[in-house]
């Protein structure tokens, strides 16, 4: 027979075995990627008052951070555990600042510390270029989407337009240093997207031949005058 404490340390035992039976199994989750979403600055608007009325950009200094901020509330609903990093020009807002006499760094950042993303400031392409191939170890982490909101034209992405130089811009990332991007440093079948005006008209498809994936651009113009839903112009259309 059994004894009372062997049969004890037995039931004990089968307890234990049962219960981890019912007991959910933490599996990992693959790693999901990174979001990067890019905002050019703001204009002066010394430089837009010398243009017609209908013509100006960049009224509200918000701009290009609004549809960011809406944008990764969206990322964020439909991926709470997403990593996202928000890539931002600097020096447009320190001139944008003394401008309005406000701090608009502060309000930036209440947009990351809101939702709790990493926020990056920058001050050339080749700055975003760095980030894309080495930002993060490109072979654990992956660039899921890319997406930027700012000026551009049909060649390249204009980060301080009409901010140092009226109807200029001194900080770019143009077609011709998408070459230096690490095509690695991306997921198969990332989403990319320019919210610039005219980038599917040439520049599309250059990061397409240097990246390998097709990126959503406008041929025409795209509108901010509702930051929370950009939009094209008329006669616009998406291409990639």
């Amino acid at each position: 027979m059994i004894s009372m404490q062997r049969r004890g340390i037995l039931l004990t035992l089968f307890a234990i075995v049962l219960g981890g039976l019912f007991i959910p199994q933490v599996q990992a989750q693959p790693n999901q990627g990174e979001y990067l979403i890019l905002s050019g600055g703001p204009a002066l608007r010394k430089w837009e008052n010398l243009r017609m009325p209908g013509t100006q950009h960049d009224r509200w200094w918000g701009n290009f951070i609004r549809p960011a901020r809406v944008r990764i509330e969206q990322i964020q609903k439909q991926n709470p555990n997403a990593l996202i990093t928000w890539m931002v020009y600097q020096d447009a807002f320190r001139l944008r600042s003394q401008e309005d006499q406000r701090d608009l760094f502060s309000l930036v950042q209440s947009v990351r510390d809101k939702y709790r993303v990493r926020l990056i400031w920058f001050n050339s392409g080749d700055e975003v270029i760095r980030y894309i191939n080495s930002g993060q170890n490109r072979s654990q982490v992956k660039i899921v989407n890319f997406e930027y909101y700012g000026h551009s034209n049909k060649f390249c992405f204009m980060f301080d337009y009409s901010s140092h130089v009226y109807g200029a811009s001194k900080a770019y990332l143009h077609q011709r240093d998408l070459g230096k991007i690490n095509k690695r440093a991306f997921a198969k079948g990332a989403f990319c997207k320019s919210w610039g005006c005219h980038t599917g008209e040439s520049m599309s498809a250059v990061w397409r031949k240097s990246t390998g994936l097709p990126m959503i651009g406008a041929v025409g113009k795209t509108n901010y005058e509702n930051p929370m839903d950009v939009s094209l112009s008329d006669g616009s259309r998406w291409t990639h």
